[in-house]
């Protein structure tokens, strides 16, 4: 078989198939944004906002350059994948109505912090970039989550605050490009944090502010005053990339693309409209929803949407499900995630303004069901000490709160513990992902076989559980009933 030609701009002149091309002169484009956290979510999410808005509009009258410069803060896999196609790869939308590709152009180039930290804080200091926005995950702020405060004893931020100018973390990175325009005298750039955080631009201004307070409090004052922090909200299913993936996008586009993205249909943006002097692409013309307080979509997204991936990863896993549409292809694991809407978090949810919560979950079901989206359930279950305080626990604060039950809440905590402690209900061996992955197992294991003791041990971690949940004998009552039912009968027995 013919070895197929690597994909790159020669495409742009024109493709045979059903394939959607730039309609915009790339040539012309210029980095307005950089973006942190090159992976495939914003890939799938907001530079395809960002394409359409140059579909619609054009280079020239889109409100300024908006092309976007992304940056791996760890590895150059990606700028490896993406570089010899000069940044353009497949987008590719599975849904009811079948295949949809494009090809994206509005990604110039990809940096590696590591290699040279310098020329990256020269580029997000740098006058054309308006923009740096961000997806590093919930473990990349370096914060305790459950007191959303940066840890200065974290290896990265002390590193950072001994090497200001070569920093490692997200939030060294922001702290040296805003210093070097404000020791110019210049304004800021607007920083758009995209991940699934609580309030997730205020989250990031007070990291910020508590990293620059270390240093300087005339520039963490700055800071407060000067840099726009916009909350959002962020809503796509975006699976990891897959073999199948690359030979899809090889048969759509005759080429080779090691950067395909697949994604589900539905997207959402929910944005805070404030930016330095309003410089912004105008994402409106692509679907986003500009609003003054993103908090109850935001809200309302990581307690239906989040909560439930989590519940269906921890549960799903330990039952042998490799994906959620696996799961949800499980009449239990339906009914049970029903139930954990309808009885156990919706009673405590307020909507947003012109939102049917019930309309919601229904729709949220359909997409976890997609067949045609493998969302692998191991993949979701990554990070579960960062992730758990956002998405489960502040309902479960306020079921206990009210003297109401969270039995399923627990059955969920009790699964992620479980998880934790490294091996399936098959005794095989579980790859767990997570910062505190060694010191849970370790306390796990020190804590033998008894429900009660590994529920206390897990508990324990008050970065994850807090002060109070960790002394509220009706959580751990619940959450050890759940684990004790888990070892005894399975996942899937334990959801009825």
């Amino acid at each position: 078989m013919a070895r197929l030609p690597r994909l790159g701009p020669a495409i742009l002149a024109g493709h045979p198939g059903p394939l959607a091309l730039p309609r915009y002169d790339r040539a012309a484009l210029r980095p307005g944004i950089v973006h942190l956290g090159l992976g495939a979510f914003f890939r799938a999410h907001g530079v395809l906002y960002t394409e359409d808005v140059l579909n619609a509009q054009g280079v020239a009258s889109a409100g300024g350059d908006w092309g976007i410069l992304g940056a791996s803060l760890q590895r150059p896999d990606q700028r490896d994948r993406l570089a010899p196609q000069r940044g353009l790869y497949t987008a590719i939308e599975h849904g009811a109505g079948g295949v949809k590709a494009r090809i994206v152009g509005n990604l110039l180039g990809v940096l590696v912090a590591p290699e040279d930290p310098a020329a990256l804080v020269a580029r997000m200091a740098a006058a054309e970039t308006r923009i740096v926005s961000l997806t590093v995950t919930e473990k990349g702020y370096c914060h305790d989550p459950a007191t959303g405060r940066l840890r200065p004893d974290h290896a990265d931020i002390r590193h950072d605050l001994e090497n200001p100018a070569a920093p490692r973390s997200a939030v060294g990175f922001l702290a040296a490009a805003l210093r070097l325009r404000w020791q110019a005298g210049q304004k800021p750039f607007s920083v758009l944090c995209c991940d699934n955080l609580p309030h997730n631009g205020r989250l990031l201004a007070g990291l910020l502010h508590d990293f620059a307070a270390l240093h300087d409090d005339s520039f963490a004052t700055w800071i407060a005053r000067a840099v726009p922090f916009p909350c959002t909200m962020v809503d796509r299913i975006v699976p990891a990339q897959t073999a199948a993936d690359l030979a899809e996008a090889e048969a759509l586009t005759g080429c080779h693309d090691a950067a395909p993205v697949v994604h589900e249909p539905f997207r959402q943006w929910v944005i805070e409209d404030h930016f330095v002097d309003g410089e912004r692409p105008d994402w409106a013309l692509a679907g986003a929803q500009f609003t003054a307080d993103v908090a109850p979509f935001e809200h309302m997204k990581l307690r239906l949407l989040n909560g439930a991936h989590s519940a269906l990863a921890y549960l799903g896993y330990l039952a042998g499900h490799e994906t959620i549409g696996d799961t949800m292809a499980d009449p239990a694991f339906t009914a049970f995630l029903r139930g954990l809407w309808r009885e156990e978090i919706l009673p405590v949810l307020p909507p947003p303004p012109g939102m049917d919560l019930l309309a919601y979950t229904e729709a949220l079901a359909a997409r976890f069901a997609n067949p045609a989206i493998r969302h692998r359930t191991w993949q979701i279950a990554m990070d579960g000490s960062q992730k758990l305080p956002q998405r489960l626990l502040g309902t479960v604060r306020e079921r206990l709160a009210q003297g109401l039950p969270v039995e399923r809440l627990a059955l969920v905590v009790a699964a992620w513990v479980r998880y934790a402690g490294g091996v399936d209900e098959r005794g095989q061996p579980i790859d767990v992902r997570d910062p505190l992955a060694q010191p849970l197992r370790a306390a796990l294991d020190a804590a033998g076989e008894d429900p009660a003791a590994r529920v206390r041990a897990a508990l324990g971690f008050t970065a994850i559980f807090g002060e109070d949940l960790a002394a509220d004998a009706r959580f751990a009552g619940a959450v050890t009933g759940a684990y004790r039912r888990l070892l005894s009968a399975g996942a899937r027995a334990a959801l009825a």
